[in-house]
């Protein structure tokens, strides 16, 4: 896998400049790149032990409307304040954002030039006139953070489109990594419940489609078209994010049994066939389209029929990373004693 996300990362990096010198169709582009951002997500979100956090089932269920409140709050301050100025705020909270999640995208290449020490040596800094506060960090963070400097920079100044979808890529990344469900339950109250939220707000509201071209800020992805009325198509983060924390806990799942990667290849083909369906009612239709419309369907079928099939349906729904975590410190703790 180590071989495959290494390629991933080429080729998203390529893909990503490919249109500042050749026309790359803007509906590939899409597809392509959501694709291998999930992928290289996944691979990077498979770690040595367990993840210290998941989400239980009651966040899953109040993350949809969280997620409307917030949304719903973005739309207000646009319709009634400036919107120069409620972009202005909402770069320079990105702009700190994007440097904390570019430079920990690009970590673990840079670790690999850089001496031991600078990767394990720890420096505690405290806060003037606040002690208590502290910010651990390695010299390799440091050094991680002076290209995602540059760029965030660049895009506060430019808001080139480039740029745009380099700190959304990073953010992508880095949610897919971090973010962990728990258990397929939990996935599925997740996925179900944004199924709906998305729907009743593109296809029942204007509230989403003026959000997102209001919203200036790494929030999207932007893909360059020969359109001059439409110069980019967009994809949501969420589109991404969402469905991939989904996949990447089949991934886990997977490596967790100790074998090949199979309930992985089912979600990711299911998020591929959802996604591209999605940009194909886009253009029959030639409106916009909520893509967990499609997506969530795909993943969780594709899923479910390979499972199904295999006879995997109970240890599939048994899996929980939370519990995976507290058999191994049991386990630590008995190995402790009997030391």
């Amino acid at each position: 896998m180590k071989n495959m996300e290494r390629i991933a990362n080429v080729a998203l990096l390529g893909l990503s400049l490919a249109p500042l010198v050749v026309n790359v169709d803007p509906n590939v582009n899409v597809i392509v790149t959501a694709c291998l951002t999930v992928f290289v997500g996944c691979c990077r979100s498979v770690k040595p032990t367990p993840p210290s956090e998941t989400m239980s089932n009651e966040h899953a269920m109040r993350f949809p409307l969280v997620g409307s409140a917030m949304l719903l709050s973005l739309f207000l301050l646009f319709k009634f304040l400036s919107k120069d100025l409620v972009n202005a705020v909402l770069t320079c909270y990105f702009f700190v954002l994007g440097i904390a999640a570019l430079s920990a995208t690009l970590l673990p290449a840079i670790k690999r030039f850089l001496p031991n020490k600078w990767n394990d040596d720890l420096i505690i800094w405290h806060f003037p006139y606040f002690r208590s506060l502290e910010i651990e960090f390695t010299r390799s963070q440091i050094v991680a953070a002076i290209p995602g400097t540059i760029f965030c920079v660049w895009y506060a100044k430019q808001k080139h489109w480039l740029a745009n979808n380099v700190l959304g890529l990073a953010f992508c990344i880095q949610g897919i990594e971090m973010l962990s469900l728990g258990s397929f339950k939990t996935g599925a109250i997740l996925l179900a419940g944004l199924f709906v939220y998305d729907i009743f707000w593109v296809f029942f509201t204007p509230v989403m489609v003026s959000v997102a071209k209001s919203f200036d800020a790494p929030i999207k992805l932007l893909f360059p078209t020969a359109n001059a009325k439409r110069p980019f198509s967009m994809l949501g983060l969420g589109d991404i994010v969402i469905p991939g924390i989904f996949v990447a806990l089949a991934l886990r799942f997977d490596v967790s049994r100790g074998k090949e990667p199979q309930y992985f290849k089912s979600a990711f083909l299911g998020y591929t066939f959802g996604l591209a369906l999605t940009i194909f009612v886009m253009n029959w239709f030639q409106a916009a389209q909520p893509a967990l419309l499609y997506i969530v369907p795909a993943v969780i079928g594709f899923l479910a029929v390979h499972c199904i099939w295999n006879g995997d349906v109970k240890p599939l729904l048994e899996f929980d990373e939370g519990k995976t975590k507290d058999a191994e410190e049991a386990d630590a703790k008995e190995s402790k004693k009997v030391e």
